[in-house]
């Protein structure tokens, strides 16, 4: 278990002036009740979506552990059509499998051409379109993408930062959700923009020592709850039952400081990737010199960066 856990906040009835401004520029967690999503939460059966989604074939990860790991890549990928996938991971037990009967599945639906093209189920499941609405919280053209996912029952993910702000909505089944601030970013162990850290719960505190100093944010999510995940905050997300989910991203920042060729929309800031290809020039320079000017003159490097970098305004 990280340090300090605190409730993800919950409000009822949030408009689009109260949320934008007076919550969004917070920049903390937040989840929303009584938004009106359509009629997704009560029509998206596991039936229903067989049925509207049919043969279109998508690309799944399979597991034979519930929990999904990105940088050992305990999963394999797999095509199925989309009504066969929704059918498996609604079942704790399958007579048709790739790994095992309990093999775990989990969706992130793609663009046509995933390296061109954004996730956005209007265009993907275009019949699935009408019932939906994602909250008016964001001006139109600020909109990035919007993704499907699926996940089985039991099914874990990765701890994991987005560089866009997004809308968890959860239209059917259950998740829990443990984020943390980029604050304690230096607590989680990363690898990229992912924490080496799987197991939230029971970490192994003797090879990550420094998870216990991480304050830990919790929320459950039912059906019709709206999740605000704001940019670089890290997340983690168990699906407690089977369930169907709606992530809507939308940029924060100009579009020109993204990176134009992210279709995930979990790229760094190009000004970011550019200040750590200089960071590790620094570093091949530093490496020139003795051990003990090595270490000095690294410390020094990193107090600059506090000195000019670090803001005061957050936690």
């Amino acid at each position: 278990m990280a340090g300090q856990c605190f409730p993800v906040p919950r409000l009822e009835g949030v408009s689009q002036e109260q949320f934008m401004e007076h919550l969004y520029p917070q920049r903390k967690p937040l989840v929303l009740e009584g938004i009106d999503l359509g009629t997704c939460t009560s029509k998206w059966t596991v039936d229903y979506l067989s049925q509207i989604g049919g043969r279109k074939e998508v690309k799944i990860h399979v597991a034979a552990v519930a929990q999904m790991d990105f940088i050992s890549k305990n999963f394999v990928y797999r095509t199925l059509p989309f009504g066969k996938l929704v059918q498996r991971a609604s079942e704790e037990k399958h007579k048709e499998f790739f790994i095992s009967e309990d093999e775990k599945y989990y969706l992130r639906s793609l663009g046509e051409d995933p390296r061109k093209d954004v996730a956005d189920i209007r265009k993907q499941f275009p019949l699935l379109e009408g019932d939906i609405k994602f909250p008016k919280f964001f001006k139109e053209e600020q909109f990035f993408s919007s993704v499907f996912r699926i996940s089985s029952p039991g099914l874990q993910l990765w701890t994991h930062y987005d560089v866009m702000d997004n809308f968890l909505i959860q239209v059917t089944g259950k998740k829990r959700v443990v984020l943390f601030s980029p604050r304690d970013a230096q607590y989680l162990y990363l690898s990229g923009t992912k924490s080496e850290v799987l197991n939230v719960d029971n970490p192994d505190l003797a090879k990550y020592p420094l998870f216990s100093k991480a304050r830990r944010y919790e929320c459950s999510l039912k059906a019709g709850d709206v999740l605000f995940i704001p940019a670089l905050w890290f997340h983690n997300v168990v699906s407690e039952e089977f369930g169907v989910g709606v992530n809507v991203f939308w940029k924060h920042l100009p579009s020109e400081c993204y990176d134009k060729t992210d279709t995930y929309g979990n790229k760094d800031p190009t000004a970011a990737s550019r200040a750590a290809q200089i960071l590790d020039r620094a570093l091949k320079t530093l490496a020139e010199l003795p051990e003990e000017y090595r270490d000095f003159y690294a410390r020094r490097m990193v107090l600059h960066i506090q000195d000019k970098a670090y803001s005061k305004s957050f936690e």
